[in-house]
């Protein structure tokens, strides 16, 4: 496989200031709206950045499972990798990738814990099993097999397998309070339109950066 001759051409939208919503918020509203309604696999996934205490970075996927005026609020094992970063530095990155749209959002922002009430209120929101595999996960630790995951799960189901499952101790989320955002349509020749908002006295300023 010649890496270096895979490329194609990005046709299928401009994108021009005139076009673009005041509030970053609801410019990133629109898009998600728009990727959920073409049926994107996972359009709600956001690439998570955090760093280290040594200062190295590390990505995974998350999923947004909620956006409004106060940032993007995400869960997750308070014991996890990521967790321990953010405890160590809560500046945090966040990337939309949409490649089907052949869209991109950058945010950069700051990452604070939920309260419980929050954390509890989704919680019970979701499906049984995933209440259950929480308890059954030590994230982001050493495991022998997946036979041995599957045990502790198979544990856990049938300690709850009477009554709501209580929510871990250890499992909570986070909340992203943006300082800047970044949306990128593919263009053709490389000429790629994007787009940044910074905070301002005001609100925010828009500016078009070059490709």
């Amino acid at each position: 496989m010649k890496l270096d001759e895979v490329r194609r051409e990005y046709l299928r939208d401009g994108l021009r200031r005139k076009v673009l919503k005041e509030d970053p918020i609801e410019q990133l509203e629109d898009w998600l709206v728009q990727a959920n309604e073409l049926e994107l696999v996972d359009p709600t996934a956001m690439n998570l950045a955090t760093v280290d205490k040594d200062g190295q970075p590390s990505q995974r996927i998350v999923l947004l499972k909620k956006l409004d005026q106060d940032g993007l609020v995400f869960f997750t094992n308070l014991n996890s990798n990521k967790a321990q970063d953010i405890n160590n530095n809560s500046k945090v990155s966040v990337h939309f990738s949409w490649l089907q749209l052949e869209r991109q959002i950058k945010i950069k922002g700051v990452a604070s814990r939920l309260s419980n009430t929050e954390v509890l209120k989704y919680f019970i929101s979701r499906p049984k099993d995933s209440q259950i595999a929480a308890w059954a996960s030590n994230q982001s630790q050493p495991i022998s097999s997946r036979q041995f995951l599957m045990a502790a799960f198979d544990k856990m189901k049938q300690k709850f397998a009477d009554g709501e499952v209580p929510l871990p101790d250890f499992w909570g989320g986070y909340r992203i309070k943006p300082t800047s955002f970044e949306f990128w349509q593919g263009g053709g020749a490389r000429l790629h339109d994007r787009f940044e908002y910074a905070p301002s006295e005001f609100g925010w300023d828009i500016k078009r950066l070059a490709p």
